[in-house]
């Protein structure tokens, strides 16, 4: 069994879904990988991970404004406020979607849809700098 690890940091500049898929794509190139499955864990909690469509970037623009009014900023009813008005709904948004993705590799690819794509969902207002690990375990 062959194992590798890797992480990404990634530059953020306010609430969007950002695409990896490239980013993964070319580290599982580099690696002797073949039929496995590779893990990417977001280290944060108010940032997230999702496999969504690539294609049609109003999809991206629909799910973000979908989060921003089922997780409304300035509600009256949060305690956690000392780190400003967005960080927790993005607790709260980072807490309804995945921190860990789990994609099977075949061939020394992910196997993943025509129109899909990785993202990392940051979800709060100013720039981050945020933290993916991905690891591969298979043959």
């Amino acid at each position: 069994m062959r194992q590798a690890q890797t992480t990404f940091q990634i530059s953020t500049s306010g609430q969007r879904l950002y695409e990896i898929t490239d980013e993964v794509k070319r580290w599982l190139a580099k690696e002797p990988v073949g039929i496995g499955i590779v893990t990417l864990f977001c280290c944060h909690t108010s940032a997230s991970l999702t496999i969504q469509e690539n294609a049609d970037s109003d999809v991206l623009r629909d799910l973000q404004q979908f989060y921003s009014r089922l997780v409304p900023e300035n509600a009256s009813w949060y305690r956690h406020t000392c780190e400003g008005p967005d960080d927790m709904p993005a607790h709260i948004k980072g807490s309804l979607t995945d921190v860990s993705l789990s994609i099977p590799v075949t061939d020394g690819g992910m196997v993943l849809g025509v129109w899909q794509g990785i993202y990392l969902f940051e979800h709060r207002l100013r720039p981050h700098s945020r933290k993916v690990v991905a690891h591969y375990q298979g043959v």
